[in-house]
């Protein structure tokens, strides 16, 4: 018959525990050898089940997880990190923390990185260049283990130049193809998919709302790119409409031009749901309908538009994917060689087709 701890043993483990926090002033809680002496096992036994060691028999792992659990033992991540030379801290910087797209993945990237019992600390570039810059050369500063950005204005060259060795994986369209591991979805597919799903309607005359004034790279040229593939394949005029930002206001106004035109658009094919969230409110202030008028189409799948009215089909993409895959990217940077080479990875996408371009 197994032998269980009796509550006069357990609050002596406790009280030893206690009394070892005081004393040390840097571990709250029981220490191995409590968790061993409770268990009767040896510490290196509750150290291999601590870590997870897969060569502890059935019963000895139920006798040690009973001890962790009445002992409420946490472990020391922060001198096991310090130990391996690591912080269990990585940074993530992100444009804009007020768009709920860059919201939404900043979620799933701590969820992921949760799991690996790393800690992440978020920075708001705003698209700056000198932030970016500072983000690139200025980490080793702040005792981060690695990197994710999703850079907006710094540009390849720039980050080959970079000497700051710390781990670092790209996410976004600024950089393909560059000196560092880099996950995205295809933009260019992505928007030619949604502008096929629209000319796929009946629609003929399909704007294009989001381009971007001299924008050499990023998210504006591919995602004009799938549009004009999609347009060029059934012999279809183009409209475009450009923005400096991607913001619902932007959306309203490009909107409002397009309507003004002699031959108004009977699609749009918006280049993120708040522009198109902004597109829409104009359309229907001109008292015209969605879809009935003017089909509606975005890129992001945020939550606002799952709740608008109508409600707005969009490109999904894969936003735990995308942070799932940055982060173990990140992981492999930090454990692997330095001199890997870069990887390149896609993210999957869905069309999400709703009322705004099919009606209820």
């Amino acid at each position: 018959m197994e032998r269980r701890p009796g509550r006069a043993g357990l609050r002596r483990a406790r009280r030893r525990a206690a009394e070892a926090a005081a004393g040390m002033g840097e571990r709250v809680g029981a220490s191995l050898r409590d968790i061993a002496r409770l268990a009767g096992v040896s510490v290196k036994t509750v150290s291999n089940v601590v870590n997870g060691y897969a060569h502890v028999s059935p019963v000895t792992r139920a006798k040690v997880e009973e001890a962790l659990s009445q002992l409420e033992y946490r472990p020391n991540l922060s001198a096991r990190s310090l130990r391996q030379g690591r912080t269990g801290v990585i940074a993530l910087a992100l444009p804009e923390l007020d768009a709920p797209y860059f919201a939404e993945l900043s979620r799933f990237v701590i969820d992921a990185a949760a799991e690996l019992r790393w800690l992440v600390v978020i920075e708001q570039t705003d698209g700056s260049l000198e932030r970016e810059r500072r983000i690139l050369d200025g980490v080793r500063d702040h005792r981060v283990d690695g990197v994710i950005l999703s850079p907006i204005a710094i540009g390849a060259d720039e980050l080959a130049a970079r000497t700051d060795a710390t781990a670092l994986v790209l996410l976004g369209e600024r950089i393909h193809d560059g000196p560092a591991d880099h996950v995205a979805i295809d933009n260019v597919r992505a928007a030619r998919d949604v502008t096929e799903h629209l000319i796929g309607l009946g629609r003929t005359r399909v704007a294009a709302l989001g381009a971007e004034d001299n924008a050499a790279s990023g998210t504006a040229p591919l995602r004009l790119a799938g549009y004009r593939e999609a347009m060029a394949a059934h012999g279809l005029p183009e409209t475009v409409a450009t923005v400096e930002r991607y913001r619902r206001d932007q959306g309203a106004a490009a909107m409002a031009a397009l309507l003004a035109r002699a031959e108004p658009p009977d699609a749009v094919f918006c280049f993120n749901d708040l522009l198109a969230l902004g597109a829409m409110r104009t359309i229907l202030s001109a008292g015209l309908r969605v879809p009935e008028d003017v089909a509606l189409a975005g890129l992001d799948d945020i939550e606002d538009g799952r709740f608008s009215t109508p409600t707005l089909t969009t490109v999904a993409p894969d936003k735990a994917q995308l942070a799932r895959t940055a982060v173990d990217l990140l992981k492999q940077r930090i454990d692997g060689p330095a001199d890997r080479p870069p990887k390149e990875v896609g993210a999957g996408y869905r069309l999400m087709v709703r009322e705004s371009t099919v009606g209820r």
